[in-house]
């Protein structure tokens, strides 16, 4: 197998596993986020993690294969290393997702706390206007002639238009 040919079977690849992954945010997307974001992490883990075919050279394959061929057929030895490469590359994932839930984690509280801060402002505001509102003198006749508008007056000429050339 050649560079060339090595390089194209993993740009395959990864164009595939792309694909897959974009699939399964598609099949995850209608869940619980806090189900759906460790799915899709097991997911691309799954996906894109690589493993060493050969310890003598530098061949990569993805790990997935390996497994899936070694468990199948019984050819090979490798499928421990891929998996304890599952291992290591899924603790590296989870501990970068968990990281970013943390960081994420306030940042919505204090965001939830300011909408909620703003829509009890908008309501107060809205009834300190409602009270206004109530409070001058014929107001209620303003809110009638408001609601209901009248219909648009009919144009001059019987209400036949001709075009200009």
């Amino acid at each position: 197998m050649t560079e060339n040919d090595y390089t194209l079977a993993w740009g395959l690849y990864a164009v595939a596993a792309l694909g897959c992954i974009w699939v399964g945010f598609k099949l995850t997307g209608w869940m619980w986020r806090w189900l759906r974001e460790p799915l899709r992490v097991i997911l691309a883990v799954l996906l894109l993690t690589p493993t060493v075919v050969d310890p003598g050279k530098d061949a990569m394959a993805p790990a997935v294969a390996i497994t899936a061929l070694d468990v199948a057929f019984k050819v090979g030895n490798n499928a421990w290393r891929a998996v304890s490469d599952f291992a290591m590359y899924g603790l590296i994932a989870f501990g970068l997702y968990l990281a970013f839930v943390l960081l994420r984690w306030p940042l919505e509280k204090r965001a939830r706390e300011r909408r909620e801060q703003a829509e009890a402002a908008a309501k107060r505001q809205a009834a300190e206007d409602e009270a206004v509102m109530v409070d001058t003198p014929l107001a209620g006749e303003r809110r009638d002639r408001y609601r209901n508008d009248p219909p648009p007056a009919a144009p001059a000429g019987g209400g036949r238009v001709e075009p200009r050339l």
